[in-house]
């Protein structure tokens, strides 16, 4: 998902903005509270979104006024902003397009479809709100001050994280992607002044001018966002489309695939009329996801640029031994790395080696393997397997190689030797699942 990162002219600010894909009609992707037109886009489940979008579509991203690559300037009102979304499309072409807004980016959505019906083919919404200073989202001025100061205070630990997706609070990498993206995002003081104007935002207003067709979409449980705000749009939009999706995080990026998947199949069929969700190979594979321990306290005492090298250093080191045993590299996680074998004996062996490789680098990893069918879309690999895999690695101890019973039955007459670790729920997958020390 490679694509160039470009400047469009909206009065004197640059703002920052990539295309992927060459698809019939265009989508323009308006992101929430934070963003990085490069740094976002490496995460993950936001490249699945890319792949799935592209395929029936042009897909136009871009950093809001103040964030990411783009100029770093104080100004936050609609107005403004909805008026870099019109330079961006200019600047990549698009005449129409649909525009897609998650969370904050759902007000200027809504005003720029208001504004411009004859360049919005069609409005998709996600977790978003009309308003934070009345039902059904009613927040207090006085709490909204010690939220704003809570979040100014902690900015580039990965309060995004914490507050927006609370299930992945305790993923470490999870975390650090968010800290990360927080730093690169945006500093402090301005991300101070655009959770201010966010306060301010009402477009209740403009809701019945909206004309064109508008899916609206909006988890149960959302943890941030309360799931009435949905609803009253999907009341007060005529026409609109809603539907309601399980689960409690906010972030897009914390939904599971499946989810994800309901959310785009929609999305397709509002562009297109219909659903082209391509059937994907499946194959049986293991798994093999590994990470550092400790890494968030290694980054702290070493530094930014040591622990660069250091990553660096891990990461060749682990290649080498994917190569060496026919792994296939998957992705990376920041301090960790997901990769697949044909055979569970070289990637239990693989682990293995990869252990012994990284000691001298000072660190210590925790692997987790699991062998089931596999679906592949394109370079990524989904499904169960995938799922259960990152969950047994989860629960590995710092330096254990903790595969899943399915892959010890599956190299007996190996020569390989287990330490039984009992029965464990892995989260998110049902039953117990027995797990074994490699």
């Amino acid at each position: 998902m490679e694509a160039e990162t470009k400047y469009a002219k909206s009065g004197d600010v640059h703002i920052a903005y990539r295309v992927f894909g060459d698809g019939p009609r265009d989508i323009v992707l308006i992101p929430g509270t934070i963003s990085h037109v490069e740094l976002y886009w490496e995460f993950p489940m936001n490249e699945y979104l890319l792949k799935r979008l592209t395929s029936f579509a042009r897909v136009i991203v871009f950093d809001k006024r103040g964030q990411g690559l783009s100029d770093r300037v104080a100004e936050q009102t609609l107005e403004e902003r909805i008026a870099d979304v019109r330079a961006v499309m200019d600047a990549a072409g698009s005449e129409r397009a649909t525009v897609y807004g998650w969370s904050e980016g759902g007000a200027m959505s809504l005003m720029f479809a208001a504004t411009y019906p004859e360049r919005t083919s069609a409005l998709v919404l996600y977790a978003t709100f009309a308003t934070m200073t009345a039902e059904p989202w009613a927040i207090p001025l006085e709490i909204a001050e010690q939220i704003l100061a809570h979040w100014v205070g902690h900015w580039g630990e990965g309060m995004i994280i914490a507050i927006n997706a609370p299930s992945r609070a305790h993923d470490e990498a999870f975390m650090q992607w968010g800290a990360r993206l927080e730093r690169a995002s945006a500093s402090p003081g301005s991300i101070e002044a655009l959770l201010r104007a966010n306060y301010e935002i009402d477009v209740r207003h403009i809701l019945p001018s909206i004309q064109v067709p508008t899916l609206i979409a909006h988890r149960t449980g959302d943890s941030l966002v309360p799931v009435e705000m949905g609803r009253y749009l999907a009341q007060n939009i005529p026409g609109a489309k809603y539907v309601e999706l399980p689960g409690n995080d906010h972030m897009l990026q914390a939904l599971d695939q499946d989810v994800l998947d309901v959310l785009i199949d929609e999305i397709e069929e509002l562009i297109t009329g219909v659903r082209h969700r391509p059937e994907p190979d499946r194959v049986l594979a293991t798994v093999m996801f590994t990470d550092i321990v400790g890494s968030t306290e290694s980054a702290s005492k070493q530094g930014d640029r040591q622990w660069r090298e250091l990553l660096n250093n891990f990461y060749a080191a682990v290649r080498k031994e994917l190569a060496a045993f026919r792994g296939r590299e998957v992705n990376t996680t920041g301090d960790g790395l997901l990769a697949t074998f044909d055979g569970p004996a070289r990637a239990i062996r693989c682990a293995g080696s990869i252990r012994e490789r990284v000691r001298p680098l000072g660190l210590q990893v925790r692997t987790g393997l699991h062998t089931g069918e596999c679906e592949l879309i394109g370079n990524d690999v989904a499904g169960i397997a995938v799922h259960i895999g990152a969950r047994v690695a989860a629960t590995a101890s710092p330096g254990e190689v903790l595969v899943s019973g399915t892959v010890k039955d599956l190299v007996a007459g190996s020569g390989l030797r287990f330490a039984d670790r009992g029965t464990h729920s892995l989260k998110g997958v049902p039953g117990e699942w027995h797990l074994y020390a490699a």
